[in-house]
């Protein structure tokens, strides 16, 4: 909870990472499209500030700045994704650094009512397949485009 040997904060900002690669940059976040086959365009957006467990922990303009590139995030993932809602998980337990889980949620969904299903304890979340380079290419393209101007503006 503290840092120490944080894994998030020891990282840098890589271009891939957190199962996925990064689709955009903003002046307090990176946001990696994860290329595992869970939800199409499942997205991790991870707070790349001072070390912070918790949203709690975050002064006023730091968490206004935060949420503002989620939701930059989100709102590009609607656009190209076209998800009937959009899942939004700042969790933290298994890694305590603040991100959150930005996870489409379609008609065809599992699990309408509930949280999305691989985010149970008893999915098989690692050994899912990944989305194939044919698709998740363009979709990470497709992101970069649309965050490139939003997400940069979004913290302003």
């Amino acid at each position: 909870m503290r840092g120490r040997d944080c894994v998030m904060c020891s990282e840098g900002r890589p271009d891939e990472g957190h199962d996925g690669r990064r689709v955009g940059s903003g002046a307090l976040t990176d946001a990696y499209l994860v290329r595992r086959d869970l939800a199409r365009g499942y997205t991790v957006v991870v707070w790349r500030g001072r070390h912070v467990a918790d949203p709690t922990e975050l002064e006023a303009d730091e968490a206004s700045g935060y949420w503002q590139e989620v939701l930059a995030v989100a709102r590009a993932l609607g656009i190209h994704f076209q998800p009937a809602k959009l899942n939004y998980l700042t969790l933290g337990n298994a890694v305590p650094h603040l991100h959150t889980h930005v996870v489409p949620r379609y008609l065809d969904d599992p699990t309408p009512g509930a949280p999305p299903w691989f985010m149970s304890g008893t999915a098989p979340r690692v050994g899912a397949p990944d989305i194939p380079p044919d698709v998740y290419d363009p979709d990470v393209d497709a992101l970069r485009r649309l965050l490139a101007s939003t997400l940069a503006g979004a913290s302003a």
